[in-house]
């Protein structure tokens, strides 16, 4: 199986510079017997094809996500991954001769009839590369009437139709037992069978007032949901499933926010050096501690 299998958008949060912290904390228990392995917030996949291709021994594999037009796209991955290669191709020779303002335009095109659901399964997927490929520092953010609302970006040659890594995400996908669900990640309760590792990304709580940005689908994840998000990961260790979260680390920007701390009270928490990319303003990216929170030792 090819090792070329990765991430095929950037996302805000992605885990791809901190896989070799989080394999260091994974539970020794999945190396010695067949697993079913979890994603509620599947986001970019970072996690999810580092998995795929270190453990032979997943026996079956749920990724979900709360936003449909990502799992949409990550299910035309798997099942029609050539007429996708075919139109993005298609659309980066459109792109790349074009002037700057007629790059402007034909962005701004893109993203109406994405926003007016225009175009098959597989022309949204592809509506939905494209502009991650070229808007504003790879972000995905939508408004509160669930718009994709991120600007035009000034890339000089963005890589919009990268076949070899689409082919090969689609052949992991297919080769491995992985089942794409979109809806509540407490849904994916119902998939726990046997040994089971659940890896939790949720949209993070913010660090201070401006970082406010946990708009990957349409609505908040506000601390109502992180307190349900503590309660499922109580019933993941009443039904004997293993998890770790990962999470911002609140308490390294204010010491009195021990949100987090006294939510997970009763389990083991580790901070690990994340760097962050993703930010309208410079100054902000750079390397901070991040929560891994595990109900394991």
């Amino acid at each position: 199986m090819s090792k070329e299998a990765k991430p095929f958008l950037k996302w805000a949060g992605g885990k791809g510079q901190l896989l070799c912290q989080l394999s260091e904390h994974l539970p020794r228990k999945i190396s010695e017997e067949p697993f079913t392995y979890i994603e509620p917030f599947v986001g970019g996949g970072a996690m999810l094809f580092y998995m795929l291709q270190s453990f032979s021994n997943i026996k079956k594999a749920v990724i979900n996500d709360a936003n449909e037009d990502l799992i949409l796209t990550y299910r035309t991955v798997k099942a029609d991954v050539e007429l996708l290669i075919a139109r993005l191709a298609e659309m980066e020779s459109e792109y790349l001769v074009k002037s700057q303002e007629e790059r402007s335009r034909f962005f701004y095109d893109i993203r109406d009839r994405y926003n007016q659901h225009v175009g098959s399964e597989t022309e949204r997927a592809a509506q939905l590369i494209f502009l991650n490929k070229t808007c504003f520092n790879g972000l995905y953010r939508v408004n509160g009437k669930g718009k994709f609302n991120v600007p035009f970006g000034r890339y000089t040659n963005p890589t919009i139709c990268n076949a070899s890594v689409l082919r090969s995400d689609s052949q992991l996908l297919n080769s491995a037992n992985v089942e794409i669900c979109q809806g509540d990640f407490s849904d994916t309760l119902n998939h726990a069978n046997g040994l089971t590792f659940v890896y939790l990304d949720p949209p993070y709580r913010p660090l201070d007032a401006t970082s406010s940005f946990t708009a990957y689908a349409k609505g908040d994840f506000n601390d109502d949901d992180q307190r349900k998000l503590a309660g499922f990961c109580r019933q993941l260790s009443d039904w004997d499933c293993l998890w770790m979260q990962s999470n911002a680390d609140c308490s390294a920007k204010n010491p009195e926010d021990t949100f987090f701390e006294e939510l997970y009270k009763d389990y083991h928490i580790f901070r690990v050096f994340a760097a962050r990319f993703i930010n309208a303003n410079p100054s902000k990216r750079g390397k901070l501690t991040e929560l891994l929170i595990k109900n394991y030792e």
